[in-house]
């Protein structure tokens, strides 16, 4: 299916992307309403990954603008005491605005979204914490099917239509999951399978440098850097690539410079987009690949 996904992401002032079909909000990160407008009365679902105030800002105006009986749906990783009082807070300033769920999920958890659609919260590694605090979440949208088990696939069709009639379709079908999406939030790469056969990947690159050129403080939050993340995905099978939170301290030329060249030194042939530090792009993937 066609999917437009349209989007905002500059490191330290605000990320958000919206995936429009599936009516699904990733972070919101200040300024999200102005860009969409009546857009965003379209977002029913939304996954905050964590609580750095340039992925949440936007939430307390689209909720004054979207909230409805049920929705929006904001999701939150479990243990981040930001949400709550942000609920509260939002439920005191518009006391007139009623309708939307605050919940707070974990990995592994599953959100259904359509009665095909669901997205299911995983760890990441952005917030230090203990291995049972949950602060920081990557998510992935997964597509369910039900699928005729294969060794009944080949049976001719009216044979196939008696067979399921006698045993029931839970017993002649096994249901099939594909991610159609994965979603990073903010976080270093740590597991290289972690988004194997991902549909499309919309992946953080804070830093374009190698690791000793950054200087990485211990106590801060951790990020991607952009050569981590290519050679991650020249190693898995995934099918578009979508690259953004660049630090604006680097300009369009250097971002874009450095993408072909690490498209090249990985041999990554698959379509890859960015988004500029400070530029909002509608349908992203209808643009041109940066390394076509």
């Amino acid at each position: 299916m066609k999917l437009t996904i349209s989007g905002y992401s500059t490191a330290l002032f605000s990320t958000w992307y919206l995936l429009e079909e599936w009516s699904i909000l990733m972070d919101a990160g200040d300024g999200l309403t102005a860009a969409l407008l009546q857009k965003s009365r379209k977002i029913n679902y939304v996954f905050i990954s964590h609580a750095d105030r340039d992925h949440l800002t936007g939430l307390l105006q689209l909720n004054q603008l979207n909230a409805r009986q049920g929705f929006p749906v904001i999701c939150y990783p479990r243990d981040s005491k930001s949400f709550p009082a942000m609920e509260e807070f939002s439920k005191r300033f518009d006391p007139h605005i009623n309708g939307a769920q605050w919940r707070a999920v974990a990995p592994g958890e599953e959100i259904w979204v359509k009665d095909d659609l669901v997205v299911i919260p995983i760890r990441n590694e952005h917030v230090t914490t203990d291995s049972q605090t949950i602060r920081s979440l990557s998510y992935k949208v997964m597509q369910v099917k039900q699928k005729v088990r294969p060794e009944l696939a080949t049976l001719p069709a009216a044979e196939l239509k008696q067979i399921i009639l006698s045993r029931g379709k839970e017993n002649t079908t096994m249901e099939v999951r594909s991610c159609l999406l994965g979603y990073s939030g903010d976080t270093p790469v740590t597991d290289l399978l972690r988004w194997d056969q991902s549909g499309i990947l919309i992946h953080e690159a804070t830093f374009l440098a190698s690791e000793g050129d950054v200087k990485m403080v211990p106590h801060k939050n951790k990020h991607s850097k952009l050569e981590e993340v290519m050679e991650m995905v020249s190693g898995i099978q995934i099918q578009q690539l979508v690259l953004g939170h660049f630090s604006s301290r680097y300009d369009a030329t250097l971002i874009d410079r450095s993408i072909r060249d690490l498209c090249d030194k990985y041999a990554i042939n698959i379509p890859v987009y960015r988004l500029l530090p400070g530029v909002t792009v509608k349908d992203i993937l209808s643009g041109t690949p940066l390394n076509k």
